[in-house]
């Protein structure tokens, strides 16, 4: 994209880069109550059945994405106008979602800045390797990558390690206010769990926020996955990389059914989003429709997104994801060399 077009596109949407005090507040009353209901009908259901219980935490699961679509917009400080707002709400929203606000708010903003980047990859994304990366890597390495990328480990234990490792520990270079945020979200989560244990059972509690949180994180990375990590995505070392061209063709636009788009707070306009973090998501959609370059972006359905769980490889000459499968030929042709 030439820099008159950038310039352009940047013009286009540069008027959806402003909160909406009412839209915000409106956003809040329609998310976080919602899910508070839903939990106490979880609760209540347990004397009718279980399976009713099982079905309102994963109704409730919903609201979980919706408010941490709300949590990622103030990492971005695009929910409200007001810097301290953002971040009383995101420390707040970042105890219901299990999320540490400054920690995640740093990781984030470099996931941003460095996405499909190849030479700087490893932090706030998910592990891509090349075709010459996986071939050249140890057969202790590729076992790692292959385990990584199954299925059954990034979305079954994925959240686990999300909720209880990654999210609950600062980095090493962690400045203090990002430690003591931590610290503070984690201490409010012990709380606020011990006291819910205490108020329900452990029982309950556990059916119904165990329920939840997994099926909230197993779809939450899910997104995340599946907007970066389709067919034709876009991935380039440092020369080559632009930032542009990394939103929008780096970036998938999820075409969702209104419903699941509205409860992942507009988030499968992923492409507008990492063009300009300081769109609210409320607005993503508008500044979609009214900037047609922004139409090129790769579109993708709920039926079309199942592909996305056999990428695994990014081959760099052809641009594309491949499989393993594709490159066994490759793998058994050096292991040969070798003997």
């Amino acid at each position: 994209m030439s820099k008159e077009k950038t310039m352009q596109l940047r013009k286009l949407i540069a008027p959806f880069e402003k909160s909406d005090t009412t839209a915000s507040v409106k956003q809040i009353i329609n998310s976080i109550p919602p899910f508070f209901i839903l939990w106490f009908l979880a609760y209540q259901s347990l004397e009718i059945s279980v399976f009713l219980t099982v079905a309102l935490a994963i109704v409730a699961s919903g609201f979980v994405i919706r408010i941490f679509i709300i949590f990622h917009d103030c990492t971005h400080g695009s929910f409200f106008k007001s810097k301290k707002a953002n971040a009383i709400l995101g420390s707040i929203t970042g105890i219901i979602t299990l999320f540490a606000f400054e920690k995640w708010k740093r990781d984030h903003s470099i996931h941003h800045a460095t996405s499909s980047n190849l030479d700087k990859r490893g932090t706030g994304d998910v592990w891509v390797m090349t075709i010459d990366e996986y071939i050249e890597a140890s057969p202790g390495r590729r076992f790692g990558y292959r385990l990584y990328r199954n299925p059954l480990v990034m979305f079954g234990l994925g959240p686990l390690f999300l909720y209880l490792v990654s999210n609950r520990f600062n980095r090493k270079d962690a400045r203090k206010k990002e430690k003591m945020n931590t610290y503070l979200i984690n201490v409010a989560i012990v709380a606020l769990y011990g006291f819910m244990i205490w108020l329900v059972g452990i029982q309950a509690f556990a059916i119904i926020q165990g329920t939840l949180l997994i099926v909230a994180g197993s779809l939450g990375i899910w997104l995340f996955y599946v907007q970066h990590q389709f067919e034709d995505s876009y991935f380039v070392e440092e020369e080559e990389w632009d930032y542009v061209k990394a939103a929008v063709d780096g970036s998938s636009f999820y075409k969702l059914p209104k419903v699941l788009q509205w409860l992942t707070g507009n988030i499968g306009y992923h492409h507008v989003h990492h063009l300009s973090p300081r769109i609210p998501n409320y607005k993503l959609e508008e500044a979609h429709e009214s900037s047609p370059p922004l139409h090129q972006a790769t579109t993708i359905n709920l039926k079309t997104s199942l592909k996305s769980f056999n990428f695994r490889l990014y081959d760099e000459s052809k641009k594309t994801f491949v499989t393993f499968k594709d490159v066994k030929h490759l793998i058994n042709a050096k292991t040969s060399n070798q003997n």
